[in-house]
């Protein structure tokens, strides 16, 4: 029983073998691991109710028959295991029993214990802040701890295998040094611990190149340094190594190259002769002074150049002049130095530099610079045509030479070691002048280029053109130098001016039928005005007439009066209207317009003209003709007592009063369209037809056209009678005896007309069917043969007796349209 719940526990400890706790699922008690080392395992509990004892049991795994049984009061709480094997796992069985022996509660844990306690082989320093460490491995750790001691200070550092460094520590400075293997148990027992010393930090090195060929080393004490070695070599390997042992803490190379780059490395030693750690720098020296040194001034600016010089990075040319120094700062061998002040002497030199420092100034270079630009320049225009230009001698300067552009391009010059220069000038030009003075460097800069401005020429050949009554368009072609131009018109008691830039002007509100003096006179912003133009004599056109009356003397001739007091002018008038332009002229104050058209509308307008030019024109008075009569007058007879008058549109009218007259009465219409009906015409009367073509404004035309006589009068007492043989006799009252009259009967079954002999009033139709209604019409026959359709329609019916004619019924009137 007791071999099963070994194997049991085994069993679960294998299983649960990640864990440092297993806690009773009926009781809670519980047990811990408090420490681990190679041979020791330690465990604490919290105290458990009722047990007087504790009895835990650790039993190895993985080996047969070791297992270690061990008995504590109920007072421990806290029990070491001991005697155990390193980097072996235990199945720990820990359990509460009472004063009786009883179990109360167990509880089981798995743990392993450290790997064993690692050996130091050696340890030594080979920089000043780490010692190295060198052991054999041990098995089950899978890692180490290296620990260096240094009094009360520690420094750990956890490794994976040999050899092992501990770093962060102190220069000169001794350790103990031990090493303790760890696994997934715990930490080993530390080794014995081995001594060992750091070795002595190096020394910090300031370099500097104090001269083209040499190089100052210097650095600081280093603490425990008995002495230092530094050695110093080309950085690309060619040449020998130098090297100087030294008690001291500074020392210099010598007859170096210039401008090469050298590496130089440092190191301490101790008393016992071990050096310390090295410290390399590399230093190159200061460039050799530049050879060859070539100066050209270029304008205003000085080019130097000169040959490149080993090892420099960058050059600075100075020029100096005892008041200001200018410099250039370049890394070709070449610089420009702008900038230079003229009339002056420049003493220049070259140095070159790297990052060890400069090297020796060149010997200095004297240069004078070209001259400054003349000063106190006047220029006189002593006569005209005549320039004089004087100025200031200038330091520094052998000759002049003054140049004198006009703005048309063209260019002179003087050449003279004198101060003044005599030109030629024209009116109206625009001079430029400068002044350059010159020595062996060359010329001047440009000074102020001075602008003189000749007074501008007088425009000639203007142009005077009259573009109304008292409006003058005067035009030129443009002078040379004017910038503004006047214009003056002077009569006896008004002058009129106007000034514009342009070449042209216009004067206006002149007094007409005037003469004026007119001159146009040029400005400049520069010289002012040039006023001896001479002036032209012109005369302004006529004034404009004044239309007093227009008066119609017959229906096309109208005569038109004005008032004006122009001298030698004719005068015209004009009628403007759609249907055309009509004139009239006359030197006087009036004139006639004749054949006018009917029906139309003008504005009229007179005008002057004369050898000055033509008036502009009079006010417009409107005029209207009487409106045109109708070409077209058609009289149309609709009823016996209605007539329809229709006629074609009149021009210029806008409604009609159309007019029948007879003896026995008038009609009379008003209308705006071109047609009316009259009514109340009685039949058979001669009309006299008459019409009025009245325009918007009232103007009136009486049109008289051709009689008109009105048809004659519709019979009365119409009636049908039937006769014997299948005739019919159609009887009437006639309205006059002279009148002829024509029948006309209508029916399904035929259309019948009879026309009597003249003064009948009755008319017979043989063979007329039966069994039908018919429609009977009997009008009077015109001149021109076509009868009226406006007479009246009765209805009869026609019986049958038999296939004879029976009875003849009267059914009233017709409504239908007339036939």
């Amino acid at each position: 029983m007791c071999g099963a719940k070994s194997k049991s526990l085994v069993f679960i400890g294998l299983l649960l073998s990640c864990l440092e706790m297993i806690f009773s699922a009926n009781t809670g008690f519980s047990v811990s691991i408090y420490d681990v080392t190679s041979q020791s395992i330690s465990l604490r509990w919290p105290k458990f109710s009722g047990a007087s004892s504790y009895r835990v049991t650790a039993t190895a795994v993985n080996t047969v028959d070791h297992s270690l049984l061990v008995h504590f009061s109920d007072v421990t709480f806290k029990a070491p295991l001991t005697s155990l094997i390193p980097n072996t796992v235990y199945a720990i069985q820990a359990e509460a029993i009472d004063k009786n022996g009883i179990i109360l509660a167990e509880t089981q844990i798995m743990q392993s214990t450290a790997p064993d306690i690692p050996v130091i082989d050696q340890a030594y320093s080979k920089l000043s802040n780490s010692i190295t460490v060198e052991w054999r491995a041990v098995p089950g750790a899978t890692s180490y701890m290296l620990t260096a001691q240094d009094g009360d200070s520690f420094t750990e550092t956890v490794v994976k295998n040999s050899p092992g460094t501990v770093t962060g520590l102190k220069p000169a400075t001794l350790y103990r040094i031990t090493i303790r293997s760890i696994n997934s148990g715990g930490k080993s027992q530390p080794s014995p611990f081995r001594k060992a010393k750091t070795v002595l930090s190096a020394p910090i090195l300031s370099v500097s190149s104090p001269s083209c060929d040499s190089i100052a080393v210097s650095w600081k004490a280093v603490y425990m340094a008995a002495g230092f070695s530094v050695s110093l070599m080309r950085s690309d390997g060619l040449g020998r190594m130098l090297r100087e042992n030294t008690t001291n803490t500074s020392m210099i190379f010598t007859n170096l190259d210039p401008g090469t780059l050298y590496t130089i490395k440092a190191y301490a030693w101790n008393a016992n002769g071990m050096p310390g750690d090295d410290f390399t720098y590399n230093q190159r020296t200061s460039p050799k002074t530049p050879a060859d040194v070539k100066i050209a001034f270029n304008g205003g600016a000085l080019r130097v150049s000169w040959m490149p010089t080993e090892g420099a990075l960058t050059y600075s040319v100075t020029a100096s002049n005892g008041l200001l120094k200018l410099k250039c700062n370049t890394s070709s061998a070449s610089c420009l130095v702008p900038s230079l002040q003229c009339s002056s002497e420049y003493y220049v030199s070259v140095t070159a530099y790297n990052d060890a420092g400069s090297s020796k100034p060149t010997d200095a270079v004297s240069l004078k610079t070209i001259p400054c630009a003349p000063v106190n320049i006047s220029i006189e225009e002593d006569e005209p045509g005549h320039l004089l230009v004087s100025w200031s001698s200038v330091s520094f300067g052998h000759y002049y030479v003054v140049f004198v552009k006009s703005d048309d391009g063209l260019e002179v010059h003087c050449n003279t070691s004198d101060t003044q220069c005599h030109f030629q000038s024209d009116c109206g030009f625009a001079y430029f002048i400068s002044v350059f003075a010159y020595n062996k460097a060359g010329q001047s800069p440009l000074g102020d280029v001075f602008n003189y401005t000749t007074a501008p020429c007088c425009p000639s050949d203007f142009r005077a053109v009259f573009v109304s009554s008292d409006t003058v368009r005067v035009t030129w072609a443009p002078v040379r130098g004017a910038d503004l131009y006047e214009t003056r018109a002077a009569s006896r008691s008004t002058v009129v001016l106007c000034k514009d830039t342009a070449p042209a002007c216009t004067l206006s509100a002149l007094q007409c039928n005037t003469p004026y003096s007119i001159s146009v006179h040029s400005f400049s912003e520069a010289r002012g005005s040039n006023t001896s133009c001479a002036p032209k004599y012109v005369a302004t056109a006529p004034c404009s007439p004044e239309i007093k009356n227009i008066s119609k003397e017959s229906l096309s001739v109208i005569s038109v009066q004005w008032q004006s007091n122009n001298e030698e002018a004719m005068y015209v008038v004009t009628a403007r209207g759609e249907a055309g332009l009509w004139h009239c002229t006359s030197t006087g104050s009036s004139c006639t317009l004749t054949d006018l058209p009917c029906g139309s509308a003008f504005s009229v307008s007179a005008i002057a003209r004369s050898p000055a030019g033509q008036s502009l024109p009079s006010y417009s008075v409107p005029l209207e003709t009487a409106p045109c009569c109708p070409n077209d007058l058609i009289v149309t007879q609709v009823t016996q007592s209605v007539t329809n008058i229709s006629w074609s549109a009149g021009m210029g009218a806008q409604s009609y009063v159309t007019t029948l007259e007879s003896p026995k009465g008038q009609a009379k219409c008003h209308t705006l369209r071109n047609y009316c009906l009259l009514g109340c015409i009685t039949c058979g009367t001669n009309y006299t037809a008459s019409l009025k073509a009245i325009s918007e404004t009232g103007l009136t035309s009486s049109c008289t056209y051709q009689g008109y006589s009105s048809s004659a009068c519709c019979p009365s007492g119409v009636k049908l009678y039937r006769l014997s043989n299948n005739g019919i006799r159609v009887f009437w009252r006639a309205s006059d005896e002279t009148i002829n009259y024509n029948t006309d009967l209508r029916g399904s079954k035929g259309n019948f007309t009879c026309s009597p002999s003249s003064g009948l009033s009755h008319c017979d139709i043989t063979e007329i069917p039966c069994g039908d209604i018919y429609t009977v019409v009997v009008a009077p026959v015109t001149d021109k043969g076509p009868k009226f359709t406006f007479c009246p329609k009765k209805i009869y019916s026609v019986t049958c007796s038999g296939s004879s004619v029976g009875m003849v019924i009267y059914r009233g009137k017709s409504n239908a349209e007339h036939i």
